[in-house]
C-alpha cells in the first residue's frame, strides 16, 4: 500500500502580509495542495493522508467546495483526514455534514473513530479537534481493532495545549504508521512514526525545507513493514543567510556579497540576513538598502565596530566614556558578554556626544 502523508497546509493563511511577496504566499499555499494531488495521481498512490490544519481557520462552505473539486481529480487515491486546532470543528462548522465525495473520508468524531478502506485492507484510526485546545494526552491510550489489517493513525499535536504526546508509548501501540500534525518541521522518528511538517512554509520562523512524506506498508498476517521518505516540495524556502563582515568592508562591498548569496541559493527564496565580524567604526550599514535585494524579510546587523579602546580611554579619562571603558574592563572578565556591552555602549555614547 502506497502513501503519501501531509499536514499543516493552512489553506487561506497569509504569509509575509505587507511584504511585495505577501499576496503571492497565499496562493502558493494552494498551489502545493494541488500539485500533491498531481503527484498523487502520477504516483499511483493509494491514500492521501491529511493529519490535521488543511485550513488556517475554520473554512467557508466555498472553501470546502474548492477542495473538494481538486479531490475529484483523484484518480484511484482515497484521502483521510482530520480537522486540527486551526480547523477545529465547532458547533456551527461547515464541515459538519459536508459532502466530500467518495474518495474523502474525514474523522469528525471528537473521540477515536476509523475508517475501514477494504480494497487496500487499511483501517486510519483518528479524531477531530471540537475545541482550540485540548490538554489531555489522548493518544496515550489508542490502540488498533484488527492487527491482520494495516492499521494507521492520524494524530494532530503534540504540546502542552494540543494533546501531548508521549512517543515512546504510540509507537508501542501495534500502528503500523503514526502520521503526525501541528509540528510544522518534519521529524521522522522511526518508519512507523513521522511529522510531514507544514507542505509550505509559514513564516520566518520556519526556515529549512517543507514537502510531504511518501511511503509503503507491506503487510502479511500480523507483520509489517514499512519504509518512508521526506520529500522537499514547497515552492519557496525560507533562508538564513550569515555574511561575515571583515575591516575594511563598505556597505557597497556587502550589499554585493549579500546579492551573490541570494542569487546563488535562488531568488524565488526568501531570506534573514545577519551580519558578523568587526567593522571598521565609520562604516555603517542601511538596512533598507537590504531589503531591496529581493525577497529579503529579516536584516539583523551583530557586527562590532573596531574601537581602540586603551586610545579612547586615554582621551576619555576624564568623562563619561572613559569611565565606562574603566567599569566594563574592571567588572568583567572580558567575556563575550562583557566584550558587547563594551562596544554597544561605546557605540550609544559617542554618538551621544556627537549629536551634541
Amino acid at each position: 500500500m502506497k502513501f503519501i502523508h501531509i499536514a499543516d497546509l493552512h489553506i487561506g493563511a497569509r504569509p509575509d502580509a505587507g511584504f511585495p511577496w505577501g499576496e503571492s504566499r497565499k496562493k502558493e499555499i494552494l498551489l502545493s495542495f494541488r500539485k500533491i494531488i498531481d503527484i498523487c495521481n502520477e504516483q499511483e498512490v493509494d491514500l492521501l493522508l491529511i493529519a490535521g490544519d488543511l485550513f488556517h481557520k475554520q473554512p467557508l462552505i466555498r472553501e470546502l467546495k474548492e477542495i473538494s473539486y481538486y479531490f475529484e481529480k483523484l484518480n484511484r487515491t482515497q484521502v483521510v483526514m482530520i480537522a486540527g486546532n486551526h480547523d477545529y470543528i465547532s458547533g456551527r462548522s461547515n464541515y459538519t455534514g459536508f459532502d466530500w465525495g467518495d474518495k474523502v473520508h474525514m474523522l469528525t468524531e471528537a473521540s477515536l473513530d476509523s475508517v475501514y478502506l477494504e480494497d487496500i485492507n487499511t483501517e486510519v484510526y483518528g479524531f477531530s479537534y471540537h475545541t482550540r485546545f485540548i490538554t489531555e494526552p489522548l493518544y496515550d491510550v489508542v490502540h488498533p481493532g484488527c492487527e491482520e489489517r494495516i492499521n494507521i493513525l492520524l494524530a494532530h499535536g503534540g504540546n502542552e495545549k494540543d494533546i501531548p504526546i508521549d512517543r515512546k508509548a504510540l509507537l508501542e501501540s501495534s500502528f503500523d504508521y503514526i502520521a503526525l500534525g501541528h509540528i510544522h518541521k518534519p521529524q521522522i522518528f522511526s518508519e512507523r512514526m513521522a511529522y510531514s511538517g507544514s507542505l509550505e512554509p509559514l513564516d520566518k520562523m520556519e526556515t529549512g525545507e517543507r514537502g510531504y512524506i511518501t511511503g509503503e506498508i507491506e503487510k502479511t498476517g500480523e507483520a509489517s513493514r514499512v519504509s518512508v521518505q521526506f520529500i522537499p516540495n514547497s515552492i519557496r524556502q525560507y533562508l538564513k543567510l550569515e555574511l561575515e563582515v571583515h575591516q575594511g568592508m563598505t556597505n557597497g562591498a556587502l550589499l554585493d556579497s549579500a546579492g551573490d548569496k541570494i542569487e546563488e541559493h535562488g531568488r524565488e527564496n526568501i531570506y534573514l540576513l545577519r551580519f558578523t565580524g568587526v567593522r571598521d567604526s565609520d562604516i555603517l550599514f542601511c538596512r533598507e538598502d537590504f531589503k531591496k535585494l529581493g525577497n529579503v524579510v529579516e536584516v539583523v546587523d551583530d557586527t562590532v565596530p573596531d574601537y581602540d579602546f586603551d586610545a579612547l580611554y586615554r582621551e576619555n579619562q576624564d568623562n563619561i566614556i572613559g569611565l565606562y571603558i574603566k567599569s566594563i574592563k574592571e567588572g568583567t572578565n572580558q567575556d563575550k558578554i562583557g566584550e558587547k556591552a563594551l562596544y554597544y555602549g561605546i557605540e550609544a555614547l559617542l554618538g551621544a556626544k556627537n549629536y551634541k
